[in-house]
């Protein structure tokens, strides 16, 4: 039987030394090394806070759903008060864009709570005002191939890091239940919708995308999802709200899935002053 408990990321302290022990999560100082990642950004929203997000195409960014709600309201944010900053490193980006178009899974309950079913469908796909052309920046693509438990990596934005991307080198996906990708990469508030990498194939490939963390089997996990299907989904629904724009108030209700011994929580939005 597959049980796993999800807890906030609430204490600051905590946190921060569970990071300070952990040498493999390291600051993308060196400028050759944060080339190499610069598809990767931070997804700013007015007087919110912010995520971690990745170019897939010229004009799309792919990110968590539950970073373009309100968590105090549930409501879809606005598309013209997100910004997509790649690269951003001290102050300075690499591209930056403002959103035209949000579509975030209508398989996710934005006041579903964390739960298997709205884990497994975390997932949001962002159209950027102007595409950021590929001599600029090469987006990633998604991983295509069969789920393979090993290693992988994350890059990601978080509170105490929030201006310098860090990137854990090796982490492990380790279990894989019915769309609900476990693994044991160290991730905090911000890191949500971060991207997670497969290196089977040469330059990284997502594989999933940073959810919610939590504990399972006694030990801090973090929660993704199989992604493929799922982007093709919100590829399909993009397209029918840009042809119709009324369409995009429309809200497809399912209900929550058969989750089990499961409490609410998650890796949210961190505020820029880490409140």
């Amino acid at each position: 039987m597959f049980r796993f408990i999800l807890v906030f990321l609430l204490l600051l302290p905590a946190v921060a030394a569970a990071q300070a022990r952990n040498t493999a999560l390291d600051g993308l100082e060196g400028e050759n090394e944060a080339l190499v990642w610069q598809a990767v950004g931070r997804l700013d929203a007015d007087n919110v806070g912010f995520c971690t997000a990745t170019l897939i195409a010229p004009e799309l960014v792919l990110t968590a759903a539950h970073c373009v709600y309100s968590s105090r309201t549930g409501e879809l944010l606005k598309a013209e008060d997100l910004t997509f900053r790649a690269g951003l490193r001290n102050g300075a980006t690499a591209a930056e864009r403002k959103i035209a178009q949000i579509e975030a899974h209508p398989g996710y309950s934005p006041r579903g709570g964390v739960n298997q079913d709205n884990i497994r469908h975390d997932v949001a796909l962002l159209r950027l005002a102007t595409p950021i052309p590929t001599h600029e920046l090469n987006p990633f693509v998604l991983y295509q191939g069969r789920f393979t438990k090993g290693p992988v990596s994350v890059v990601s934005y978080g509170r105490g890091r929030a201006e310098l991307p860090s990137r854990q080198a090796v982490c492990r996906m380790f279990e894989q239940y019915q769309g609900v990708v476990l693994m044991d990469c160290d991730v905090t508030f911000g890191s949500s919708g971060a991207p997670v990498f497969s290196h089977k194939n040469g330059r990284g490939q997502i594989i999933s995308v940073i959810s919610s963390v939590g504990h399972y089997d006694g030990k801090k996990t973090s929660f993704g999802m199989v992604l493929p299907k799922l982007v093709a989904d919100l590829k399909q629904q993009m397209r029918a709200n840009a042809q119709n724009p009324l369409a995009g108030a429309r809200r497809i209700r399912i209900n929550n899935g058969s989750s089990r011994n499961t409490s609410s929580g998650g890796a949210k939005f961190v505020r820029p002053g880490g409140s």
